[in-house]
């Protein structure tokens, strides 16, 4: 793609790397035959091409952000099912989230948007906020009809019941079973252990018991996603920042093998710090070798080897890829082998490329777009008749959740049920099939 920006804009390492990014868009539009929003819409400016000439217009013209632009830019997903699909290797997602950042800088949202955003980005990285926020979000769920849509929307996804605050969370060391193979610092996060504090307590069971060391550093926390994609850099990188500060901690203290995360979304993003922090001379070294040694739990697990204890049933599991786990860490075949590996049937997921609508906020902050994917991707889900659903993004599982009755849940506590841990809470009073498990 030509373009014609400024010596003065190019100047600037943001502009300038979006530039060469946007040079090598071949326009071939293959991209739009997987992009959600382009498939429900059928708009080219809902779609990665038609997005990438908003982003070089205005880019180009070095102008704020418009209400047509901010539109379209808003209702992409990040699901970056494009650059999975680009002939041209286009890298979007760094492309859309300078275009955010460019919009939380140059446009005046109207202000109830403003306000609602900046809640997202204060309230959901910080437990201490969030699991309040969303106790009492269950309580008023029998109100949504009565609210505007946005937080009617916000409520229908809050929990039923908010588990109070697990131990595992907080900073500590939890010792390898056996013979100690690596150390690994796990990152807790923030949303997820408001709503489904069994995840992190699956891991530590699961590593633990295959030899790992587990720490739980103190100053760790949200990895900066939420705030990143609302076009809010600063706080993303003030998040970001503790994160390396306190893995470097431990990094000096008693080593670390591997950074873990169990939630995809957080993983592509701490995977990303290199990249956010390139032009920090105190920072991107720091910053990409934490980028380096981050790995998916799946990707872990898949290198030490799973010892399954053959007393999981066999049942049938559908696998939702996350699109944060199969496009932006480019992960796909490690969870269907490990939960093969366990005793599993999985089978795929028709349009398993195409985003459940979860995608941080946006079920939030698009709620029409995210209940139409939502309702596809149940509906491809139910096509294939599985007991158990399988995700690797807390996002995901309660967006899915919230769409069927068939039991979601993170593929760690299947592998950790099949190599010897107790049976997952979604299984603990279900009947699934002809058999109560």
């Amino acid at each position: 793609m030509q373009t014609f920006f400024s010596l003065r804009a190019l100047a600037d390492p943001d502009m300038a790397e979006s530039e060469k990014i946007l040079r090598a868009c071949a326009h071939c539009g293959f991209c739009s035959a997987t992009c959600p929003t382009y498939l429900l819409t059928g708009d080219e400016l809902d779609g990665p091409r038609g997005r990438i000439y908003l982003i070089k217009e205005m880019f180009e013209k070095e102008r704020p952000a418009d209400a047509h632009t901010v539109r379209h830019i808003d209702r992409c997903l990040s699901c970056l099912s494009c650059m999975t699909t680009c002939p041209s290797s286009v890298h979007f997602m760094h492309l859309v989230d300078h275009a955010r950042a460019h919009i939380e800088k140059t446009y005046a949202r109207p202000f109830a948007e403003r306000v609602m955003r900046a809640a997202l980005a204060f309230v959901l990285p910080r437990p201490a906020l969030a699991r309040p926020l969303l106790r009492l979000g269950a309580a008023l769920r029998p109100l949504a009809r009565l609210l505007p849509r946005r937080i009617a929307a916000a409520l229908a996804l809050a929990p039923a019941r908010i588990p109070p605050a697990s131990s595992v969370d907080s900073p500590q060391v939890f010792a390898a079973q056996g013979a100690r193979k690596m150390r690994v610092a796990l990152l807790s996060g923030c949303v997820q252990t408001v709503i489904d504090t069994s995840i992190n307590e699956t891991t530590i069971r699961l590593l633990t018991r295959h030899g790992v060391e587990v720490v739980v550093a103190k100053g760790a926390g949200c990895c900066g996603a939420l705030p990143h994609h609302l076009g809010k850099v600063d706080d993303s990188l003030r998040f970001a920042r503790a994160n390396i500060d306190a893995w470097w901690r431990e990094i000096d203290s008693g080593g670390l093998d591997h950074i873990v995360i169990n939630a995809s979304g957080c993983g592509t993003n701490v995977k990303d710090y290199g990249h956010m922090f390139r032009n920090d001379p105190a920072l991107a070294d720091k910053a990409a070798h934490i980028s380096g040694m981050t790995k998916d739990v799946t990707e872990l697990m898949t290198e030490i080897g799973l010892a399954p204890s053959g007393e999981a049933p066999r049942l049938r599991v559908a696998y939702h890829s996350a699109c944060s786990l199969q496009h932006g860490q480019k992960i796909s075949q490690e969870p269907v082998a490990l939960l093969a590996a366990a005793g599993f049937d999985v089978v795929a997921v028709p349009e398993g490329h195409i985003c459940c609508g979860s995608a941080g906020t946006y079920n939030v902050l698009q709620p029409a777009f995210a209940d139409e994917l939502r309702s596809r991707k149940v509906a491809n889900i139910e096509s294939v008749a599985p007991d158990i659903v399988a995700a690797g993004n807390i996002g995901c599982i309660v967006q899915i959740r919230s769409g069927t009755p068939i039991p979601v849940m993170h593929t760690v506590e299947l592998l950790d049920w099949a190599s010897g841990g107790p049976k997952p809470d979604a299984l603990a009073r279900r009947e699934i099939g002809s058999a109560v498990f």
